[in-house]
């Protein structure tokens, strides 16, 4: 591969000013757009030697085959024309927004004579103010329902509307009591703005001084003994306390704000967006992102701004955006977003306080729909055989990976260094038959891979296991000799006794190894096959940050599509392998000191316990001398001289190596999690 890119720019070429810039292709598709304050300083990035870049990003620019660049006046200029060009051109490189699902509103139609409440996912209605979203349809009916009990606003249809109006009668929902309109013939249609303005004030707000008035007619008509309009007063508070029920007050309540809380990995981003007006959530809007370039959290969230608000008018953009990190050009965003608002904007980071404690919710939502962003295509057989299709063809495998075994290393500062073996079959874990190793010593992760494969391996088509199946009584002593065995005992006294040949699971060949890590671990995993005598078995390596496949003796990765289901496929693997090695390695650690210290003479698990808690952690408690162990309720002088002389004998001991063939572990049966043990 060349080492610089045939179109880049002549040096000093470039300008200085503030700009917005365009990568395309050979047939003139724009490729990617971006915005910089100094065009030059911004594009030297992408001109960088190629060994240098990002793999997502060195994908980009050889994909290019040109490179252009417009100047503009303002910084702000250059986002509105970021925005102009990411809209019209749909760039792949882009990052790719899609909303989780279509949300519903609800919409007060104000550009009609008598303006009417709809529930609606169109968001183009000409002159129509917005409430929402809500999460379901059956929340903003209910919230409908319960709103024109005191509102008492138009409903019905437009043509129920026109023959209303033109006939006398009333229109058929106003004659059951759910139109409050002028096609009602109750109220003039002056008379009805007003109470459209009423409502629409209470749902931007959810102004007391409704609830105040309610209060005072009530009591008014009470002390008047019209108790059948203090009772009509009863139910409108009672609708009035159900609508502010639905949503709790989190914020002060003249706080009017949008919450952005976000939950990212190197390839998706799940966003969720609180919609805060008079300091109650009003609305929640879900949404995910796939992002082709690498991009810092600030630059994401300076996209994700751009893309909510871009089309947003001057109602919908609050007085203040809380991000969890500020994007580096927020001054111009705040100038941009204060343009189309017409007042001013602020952009803050929620540090402390209700504001911070909202942003850990949103952001606690934005991790599981990530989570589940990236397992929902799991569940459909289609997508499996999808993803098993795709990673067949961009491994060159001769046949799909139906068994799939991912390997990963885990250590605490090299000690305690353990690796875990996950099995998806079909693009479905297989917990029974994940693997737990216990590395003695080692030199560094390739040194661990090496050997943990070159033991996997040596079990692979392993003879068969004879099963004894004893048709026999359950009664007497060879059927008690039978169960002792494990054998299954079928109540047939006259029955023969036979056997059954079963291939034991760990000796099953894997079509594909993927092993955590970059080209080091995937050549020491090459090494390993080699050394076995393994051609018939696949190889790849993800790399943890760029998420790309590493093949043996490549030069350069795979690069999957970000709408790959076997990128998918892959990244479960790889998060699996991952949490089941942390899993065992710290239940290990646990593990040992716990069984160091019992072995102590006269220290039993209460006062083992006492000692962790004293000392806080393992490493305070090797460093004690025996005085300040004695400090602890329970151990006496002799008791604590005994513990730090078997705490600094038993170290020595643990250094010595145990024989290879002792350090694997299997999942027993009956731990659904696949934890190891002995």
């Amino acid at each position: 591969m060349a080492t610089e890119l045939p179109y880049k720019p002549r040096q000093g070429e470039i300008p200085t000013d503030p700009g917005v810039y365009r990568f395309r292709d050979a047939q003139g598709r724009v490729l990617y757009v971006g915005k910089a304050k100094n065009l030059r300083q911004r594009l030297s990035n992408y001109f960088a030697p190629l060994r240098t870049l990002h793999e997502r990003t060195r994908r980009m620019v050889t994909t290019a085959a040109s490179v252009e660049w417009t100047v503009v006046p303002t910084d702000v200029d250059s986002l509105q024309l970021e925005y102009m060009w990411i809209k019209e051109f749909d760039p792949p490189f882009n990052v790719r927004y899609k909303d989780d699902k279509s949300y519903p509103f609800m919409a007060i139609t104000l550009a009609d004579e008598a303006p009417r409440v709809i529930v609606t996912r169109n968001r183009r209605i000409p002159g129509a103010k917005y409430f929402g979203p809500y999460p379901k349809v059956w929340a903003v009916h209910d919230t409908i329902d319960l709103m024109i009990k005191v509102f008492p606003i138009r409903t019905c249809s437009d043509a129920s509307y026109r023959k209303a109006m033109a006939t006398g009668r009333p229109c058929f929902p106003g004659q059951i009591g759910k139109c409050g309109g002028p096609c009602s013939m109750r109220v003039t249609i002056a008379e009805h703005r007003a109470v459209v303005d009423d409502f629409i004030a209470f749902m931007e707000g959810g102004d007391e001084r409704f609830t105040r008035d309610l209060t005072r007619r009530m009591q008014e008509a009470s002390a008047a003994m019209d108790y059948e309009s203090a009772a009509k007063h009863r139910d409108q508070l009672a609708s009035i306390d159900a609508v502010l029920g639905r949503s709790a007050l989190v914020l002060p309540q003249d706080e009017d704000a949008d919450l952005f809380g976000i939950a990212e990995d190197e390839l998706s981003a799940a966003i969720q967006h609180f919609v805060i007006r008079g300091g109650r959530v009003r609305g929640v809007r879900a949404s995910t992102l796939d992002k082709e370039i690498d991009i810092s959290g600030p630059d994401l969230v300076d996209q994700i701004l751009q893309r909510v608000y871009g089309d947003a008018s001057g109602e919908q953009v609050p007085r203040r955006v809380l991000v969890p990190s500020l994007p580096e050009d927020s001054a111009e965003l705040e100038e941009w977003l204060r343009e189309r608002r017409g007042k001013k904007v602020e952009i803050a980071v929620a540090q402390r306080g209700q504001r911070a404690e909202l942003m850990r919710n949103a952001s606690l939502n934005a991790q599981q729909a990530l989570i589940r962003h990236k397992t929902r295509r799991s569940s459909d057989y289609t997508t499996r055989s999808q993803a098993l299709t795709d990673l067949q063809e961009a491994l060159g495998l001769s046949e799909a990976p139906l068994r799939i075994e991912c390997y990963d290393i885990s250590h605490l500062g090299g000690t305690n260094v353990v690796a875990s073996m996950v099995v998806f079959e079909d693009g479905l874990p297989r917990k029974d038959q994940y693997r737990s190793f216990n590395i003695a010593e080692t030199t560094d992760d390739t040194d661990s891979m090496y050997q943990v494969l070159t033991r996997r391996l040596a079990h692979i088509d392993a003879p068969d296991q004879v099963e004894t199946l004893a048709l026999v009584g359950a009664e007497g002593a060879e059927g008690a000799a039978l169960r002792d065995a494990g054998a299954a005992v079928a109540i047939d006294p006259e029955g023969p006794v036979v056997t059954e040949r079963r291939k034991p699971r760990f000796a099953y060949r894997p079509q594909l190894l993927i092993v955590d890590g970059g080209k080091p671990q995937v050549e020491a995993a090459a090494r390993a096959l080699r050394d076995a005598g393994r051609t018939d078995i696949g190889l790849a390596g993800i790399a943890k940050r760029l998420e790309e496949l590493w093949l043996p003796g490549d030069d350069y990765p795979v690069i999957l599509p970000r709408t790959s289901e076997a990128l998918y496929l892959v990244q479960r693997l790889r998060d699996e392998a991952h949490r089941f090695a942390i899993t065992h390695q710290r239940k290990r650690r646990r593990r040992d000191i716990t069984s160091i210290l019992g072995e102590v003479p006269g220290l039993g698990a209460a006062r083992i316990k006492a000692l962790l808690r004293h000392f806080g952690s393992v490493a305070a408690l090797r460093r004690a001398d025996a005085e300040e162990i004695q400090e602890v309720q329970g151990i006496g002088p002799a008791l604590a001289e005994a513990i730090c002389a078997h705490l600094s004998g038993g170290a020595a001991e643990r250094g010595q190596a145990r024989p290879a063939a002792e350090t694997v572990e299997t999942a027993p049966q009956d731990e659904p999690t696949g934890i190891a043990s002995r």
